[in-house]
């Protein structure tokens, strides 16, 4: 059990931090504002604040939260092989979620580039994957 939940904190912080990476690389390809996608989570958080630290500081303990948790349902249901195909489905499958169903309530997230997002989402679920992969097959 123990082991189950190291797993499961290393994809998931591991995760958090790939998991913006797409956004980021697309948005500074367009010349865009790659702190966007941070201030936005920070908006629905803080709705009236303006000042893009402080919006991160909101913002970063929920990301951190959202992948921890996301991170545990893939562990719990990837099957022990092709972790990185069923992780970036699952990424895709929870981007639906998030993006399509729950993200029209927050009006800053409904408001990011959505092609964007569901690339970071995809993301995220390959590097759980391939996490929960490594650590799968070290126990093994």
């Amino acid at each position: 059990m123990r082991r189950r939940r190291v797993e499961v904190l290393a994809a998931g912080l591991v995760g958090s931090v790939v998991s913006g990476f797409p956004s980021t690389v697309w948005t500074l390809l367009e010349g865009g504002d790659p702190a966007e996608g941070g201030r936005a989570l920070g908006k629905v958080v803080l709705p009236r604040e303006e000042r893009t630290l402080v919006l991160f500081v909101a913002g970063a303990p929920v990301h951190l939260a959202l992948s921890l948790g996301w991170a545990g349902v893939l562990a719990a249901v990837l099957p022990d092989h092709d972790e990185l195909v069923y992780g970036a489905l699952g990424g895709l499958a929870i981007a639906g979620l998030d993006l399509a169903v729950l993200g029209r309530f927050f009006p800053p997230i409904a408001a990011l580039p959505q092609g964007r997002q569901w690339a970071d989402h995809a993301a995220f679920g390959l590097s759980v994957g391939a996490v929960l992969r490594a650590t799968r097959r070290a126990r093994a």
